[in-house]
């Protein structure tokens, strides 16, 4: 089950089909075990959420939270934060027991809570400063700064879809690294309009693209039944509230 090497060891194929299998029984057991607790008026139990950027840590997961805590106060909840995509991988090794996600995501089954726009961010004395809208080959002109968390895929895939490739000069992975190489005049991004600050900051400008781009943010599960007492609570509490959107 395990490769060994000079200064590690490693998984084997049979010993990664193993290891998913043993966390598919782990995952089971704490299911039958909140479902148990569930027919004693779900006084305890465990959560585990996984959350990527500002979008869903900052915006829509405190509130939920909030109000979770208060239903179900004997419930522990354990919070990942990681990228959009590492966010995923936990899910799918169940790790987690429910992930904020960008929708559309199809192995899994989702809940839509929010949806916002994405928005190109540009140093104030930019040349463009006074354009309306912005496209996605006048970015290209510019050394592009992208976000490793939240939008970065869909940010991707929208300049292979136009045929268009960035001059990326920056990866970053948080968003104050991002915010601030705009500030100093590095480059220009594209990044999610809930992520940003809800004070609108005037050391950058925020343009809406043109064509317009829509994001949606919701919840993941692998398999909604056979979601625990505790997850299900949380996503159907989730999907009631309203979000405040600045779009």
């Amino acid at each position: 089950m395990f490769h060994r090497r000079q200064a590690h060891i490693e998984l084997t194929d049979i010993g990664h089909q193993l290891l998913s299998r043993a966390r598919a029984m782990l995952g089971l057991a704490n299911t039958l075990q909140q479902e148990a607790d569930d027919a004693r008026g779900m006084k305890r139990g465990t959560l585990r959420i996984g959350s990527f950027g500002p979008t869903s840590s900052i915006r829509l997961l405190p509130e939920i939270l909030q109000r979770f805590r208060q239903a179900h106060p004997g419930i522990n909840v354990h919070i990942d934060e990681g990228p959009d995509r590492q966010v995923v991988q936990w899910l799918e090794e169940r790790r987690i027991d429910v992930a904020f996600v960008v929708l559309p995501i199809e192995r899994f089954d989702t809940f839509a809570l929010v949806e916002d726009q994405l928005v190109a961010l540009l140093p104030v004395n930019h040349p463009l400063r006074d354009q309306p809208d912005i496209s996605l080959k006048a970015l290209c002109n510019d050394p592009f700064i992208l976000t490793e968390a939240g939008s970065s895929e869909l940010v991707s895939r929208l300049f292979i879809g136009a045929g268009l490739e960035p001059d990326i000069r920056y990866r970053c992975s948080q968003l104050l690294s991002t915010l601030d190489a705009v500030r100093r005049g590095d480059g220009v991004t594209i990044l999610a309009e809930l992520s940003l600050p809800q004070v609108q900051s005037a050391s950058y400008l925020k343009k809406p693209l043109n064509p317009a781009v829509r994001r949606q943010v919701g919840l993941a599960v692998l398999d909604q039944r056979q979601v625990s007492p505790a997850t299900r609570a949380f996503i159907k509490l989730a999907t009631r509230l309203e979000y405040g959107t600045d779009t």
